[in-house]
């Protein structure tokens, strides 16, 4: 069982602030240092002090740590050229001497594209996207020869594979999210290493993995092969005080956060946690949205972590 810090930095966050946080998640244990990859805020947040970018902070941390693994929680395949994006995969993978995860979408944060100048097509054009994308990547990583050639929905490529290995051998895992619709639980069977639920009351969760657990005895993979994962907002404290600070300071309310996320006592939090455990979810996201309170990571550390349930 693997627990996982994730971070929205698209509220506003420095390099320094991502920096900081992910250094006392590698200090602390936990297993990987995630970030989302969005360029502007949501809801009230003022996006200060800057926006940064997901792979651009990736390629930092991967020279600014030593042993955390790093990912994004996800990348719309939507933001980056899919022929182009390969290189910076093995790029950052090599930086980081092969502790890399690729976690990718289609895309849903219209605003943003909008914002930016970014082409946001329907939801079957960003899906078309995708599976070109997740094609490409594992056709470079797996071709044996000299030449990758790929045509797809969206684009044709013709690409060096050699100069495109990753360090990690044979590649980086890849991880997809959703909520198992028929083309997400395809792709995932055939391309994920992992299934992403983020946000969601269990039974949702279950009901999500179910049908990508489906996809995947339909295609003749074992479903045991895949990590079945769940992300939830953290709110912990020792005492109702803290916790009502904590909740305070992300402008959430302690009921909702309760019945919404892992929020309360540690033994709350563990409790919750045994309950997706046997729902199947083998890892955990914990969403740290307070980037300046560390101390909130180091209790989870101390009083969480060593009691995490396993399946």
């Amino acid at each position: 069982m693997s627990v996982r810090i994730f971070t929205e930095p698209q509220q506003g966050a420095s390099y320094e602030q991502l920096l900081a946080i992910a250094r006392v998640t590698e200090e602390c244990g936990f297993d990987a240092f995630f970030r989302s990859d969005h360029y502007l805020k949501m809801g009230a947040a003022s996006g200060l002090p800057a926006y940064t970018d997901a792979w651009a902070t990736l390629a930092g941390l991967a020279r600014d740590t030593r042993s955390v693994r790093l990912g994004t929680l996800v990348t719309p395949v939507t933001f980056r050229q899919i022929g182009t994006f390969p290189v910076v995969v093995s790029q950052v993978d090599h930086m980081s001497h092969g502790r890399l995860e690729v976690g990718l979408g289609a895309g849903w944060y219209e605003e943003e594209h909008d914002a930016y100048g970014i082409p946001f097509p329907g939801p079957s054009g960003r899906y078309d996207l995708l599976e070109d994308q997740l094609a490409i990547l594992h056709g470079v990583w797996s071709e044996p020869g000299q030449m990758f050639e790929y045509s797809g929905w969206t684009c044709k490529v013709r690409l060096q594979a050699p100069s495109l290995k990753p360090f990690q051998q044979p590649h980086p895992p890849i991880i997809m999210g959703g909520r198992g619709g028929p083309r997400n639980a395809r792709l995932a069977a055939t391309y994920a290493d992992e299934f992403n639920v983020s946000f969601v009351p269990l039974e949702t969760m279950k009901a999500s993995h179910d049908s990508v657990r489906r996809a995947c005895e339909a295609a003749g993979r074992d479903p045991a092969g895949m990590v079945w994962s769940i992300g939830q907002v953290l709110c912990c404290g020792r005492s109702e005080e803290e916790l009502a600070r904590r909740a305070a300071s992300i402008s959430r309310d302690v009921a909702e956060l309760r019945q919404n996320g892992l929020a309360g006592s540690p033994q709350e939090i563990l409790d919750k946690m045994a309950n997706f455990v046997a729902a199947g979810a083998d890892r955990f996201y914990l969403q740290v949205l307070d980037l300046s309170d560390l101390d909130h990571l180091r209790l989870v550390a101390e009083e969480i972590l060593p009691h995490v349930p396993s399946r």
